[in-house]
């Protein structure tokens, strides 16, 4: 196993300042901006970016102060987890991959894909930092999904990602209770606008994935569709990432942090609160008549475009 030089972490004192802090995830998005709202609030900061030489990166080492580091770091690969910190507080699994597509359109790869960074990543650098954490009775910080509770079309690999991570964590918390480390969970709900997480791909580049089978059952008219819901759909969500950011710091600084950080808006939430206690069939007619409801309603729109 390949070993990184040791990284020096500074002394914290009772107020909290100088606690060291590893995000992932940091070249852009939420990550980006937990990194430097930490550093302004007086952590050491280890900001792990798949591309260090990257934009985002570079702002971080611009904008920082001396005590924010940016590390190479791709979660995927054991060699650039298996570096040494010594005094580490508090681990925030940020570095995630998002992605759209009907389970049909997919291939075992995507999937394969989805988990390696988001659910193993995040476990591959808990478990590599955890004794650092556990000594320091600090705090494990994961990013999750609205999706890892509630289904809905052509999320199917990223919900399926983010319901494992949460699990792990859930094992965790339990876990590290007696051993006075704190394990929270942060899920967003549309910030797609706000991040670069979405991958961007149009219905030419879906429909170039198929076999001659898949195309006769998904039309093309269908797969375009279905392409400009989903991009819709995503303009509806926050423009911002600052709720987002704002729980995480509540996470990591609070003597009192939530369990769970559900961010949505205030209608959503009242939906989501109820969505558990639904009976299985009527979340999935909800679900399934709403897509339906929503792609008819574009189909008829296009009719009238076409016809005027």
């Amino acid at each position: 196993m390949t070993q990184l030089p040791m990284l020096k972490c500074l002394e914290y004192g009772e107020a909290g300042l100088g606690r060291a802090v590893l995000v992932t995830g940091c070249d852009s998005g939420f990550g980006h901006r937990l990194a430097g709202a930490l550093d302004r609030g007086g952590f050491v900061v280890f900001a792990g970016c798949l591309s260090p030489d990257g934009d985002g990166a570079q702002s971080l080492v611009r904008d920082g102060s001396g005590n924010l580091k940016v590390l190479q770091l791709d979660v995927t690969k054991e060699e650039e987890v298996s570096f040494l910190l010594s005094g580490l507080w508090a681990i925030v699994n940020n570095a995630g991959i998002s992605d759209w597509a009907e389970i049909e359109w997919s291939s075992v790869e995507d999937f394969r894909h989805m988990a390696d960074v988001n659910l193993f990543g995040s476990i591959q650098t808990t478990i590599a930092f955890l004794p650092l954490v556990r000594a320091a009775k600090g705090r494990v910080v994961f990013v999750s999904s609205i999706f890892a509770f509630f289904h809905c079309l052509n999320m199917g690999a990223y919900s399926v990602s983010k319901r494992g991570l949460e699990a792990f964590a859930d094992c965790l918390r339990v876990e590290m209770a007696s051993f006075g480390v704190k394990v929270r969970i942060i899920q967003p709900g549309n910030f797609a606008g706000a991040t670069n997480i979405l991958k961007t791909k149009t219905a030419s580049d879906i429909w170039a994935k198929l076999d001659d089978d898949r195309k006769v059952v998904f039309n093309r008219q269908y797969v375009e569709l279905a392409n400009d819901y989903f991009k819709s759909t995503c303009k509806t969500g926050f423009k911002t990432a600052e709720p987002v950011v704002t729980a995480m710091l509540h996470a990591l600084t609070s003597p009192r942090p939530k369990s769970r950080y559900l961010l949505v808006s205030a209608l959503d939430k009242v939906f989501f609160k109820l969505y558990p206690l639904l009976p299985t069939i009527f979340a999935d007619s909800v679900f399934s008549f709403t897509a339906k409801a929503s792609i008819d309603i574009l189909a008829i729109s296009e009719s009238i475009w076409v016809l005027v």
